[in-house]
């Protein structure tokens, strides 16, 4: 029996993407079903086992800069956060379910950065992005949401044109390397 949780003080179009089924899996990344996206990210179902399949983009401009999201107020998980520059999930769909070469994960990321971001489909192919290693994340957002994910990391080297969605997205900024190892000595006081 899922347990009630109160809804109405969300963001009306966060909560509608609860109900996007996401991929459910073992410790060893083979997909075992689905459930939503709700139910993946419901601590009390964390603290079950329940594990999902996600992925982190990393996109540098030419200059060798990373971009990086605050993400916004009305975000479910982590709101106003500083992260990388698009984590999100693949769905379970036929396109985004497909293994091989890491190409649904890589069709997701293609889809959120559009969502998010703004960034149009013909700048980032799948086949730009460089699937480099997953990782096994979990973490407390709040009392009642979390995360636990096997993390597929994806790199990407391209210039390209952000139109980024307020309800996703606060602010973003380019970084060098240098920049990002002061904002994470300064976040980690």
């Amino acid at each position: 029996v899922m347990p009630e949780i109160n809804t109405n003080e969300l963001d009306e179009q966060q909560v509608q993407l609860l109900a996007e089924m996401c991929i459910l899996i073992d410790e060893n990344d083979n997909k075992i079903g689905s459930d939503t996206k709700k139910n993946c990210h419901l601590n009390e179902n964390i603290d079950k086992g329940l594990l999902h399949r996600a992925f982190s983009v990393f996109l540098f401009n030419k200059e060798n800069k990373l971009l990086l999201q605050q993400r916004s107020d009305a975000k479910i998980t982590f709101p106003d956060c500083f992260t990388n520059t698009c984590c999100s999930h693949p769905l379970s769909t036929p396109l985004e379910l497909e293994e091989n070469n890491a190409i649904g994960i890589r069709r997701a990321a293609q889809r959120r950065l559009k969502a998010e971001l703004g960034i149009p489909l013909d700048q980032i192919t799948p086949e730009e992005l460089l699937y480099l290693t997953r990782i096994h994340y979990k973490a407390q957002s709040n009392g009642t949401w979390g995360e636990h994910e096997i993390d597929y990391i994806l790199f990407a080297q391209k210039n390209v044109t952000l139109d980024p969605d307020p309800n996703e997205i606060k602010s973003y900024c380019y970084v060098t390397q240098e920049e990002l190892r002061k904002l994470l000595e300064k976040a980690s006081r």
